[in-house]
């Protein structure tokens, strides 16, 4: 197995990774919508935060040599399955054509009183 670090996604919140990579493949941790520049959470409501968490999850893939288009399967965790749609309209944008499979759960609560959290598996190599 190897840990994977990245200098442009937020510290970890704990004893974990951002990723490990086994098998040819990238397990990512969950990401959560904290600017990696200023340590806070993204503001401006649930879009902010939504656009934060992708883009900290790509910040791992690439330190892990992987990309949006090689991710097989994403879990979104939100507080609100009431934004379900909206969460939808951000992640196909942020995937483009690409389509990997996807379960979102509602949770009673997420680390620092986020929306969103993101994890991936996605093929290194």
């Amino acid at each position: 197995m190897k840990m994977v670090t990245s200098s442009e996604a937020p510290a970890a919140v704990g004893p974990y990774s951002h990723g490990v990579i086994s098998g040819g493949l990238l397990f990512t941790s969950g990401q959560i919508p904290i600017d990696p520049g200023s340590g806070e959470i993204a503001g401006g409501g649930f879009e902010d935060q939504a656009r934060q968490a992708l883009e900290n999850l790509d910040a791992v893939l690439r330190a892990a040599g992987s990309s949006r288009s090689r991710v097989i399967k994403v879990t979104v965790f939100l507080t609100d399955m009431g934004k379900f749609g909206r969460l939808n309209e951000i992640y196909g944008a942020f995937f483009g054509e690409h389509r990997p499979a996807r379960s979102a759960l509602q949770v009673a609560a997420l680390p620092k009183n986020v929306e969103i959290e993101v994890e991936a598996i996605a093929e290194v190599g």
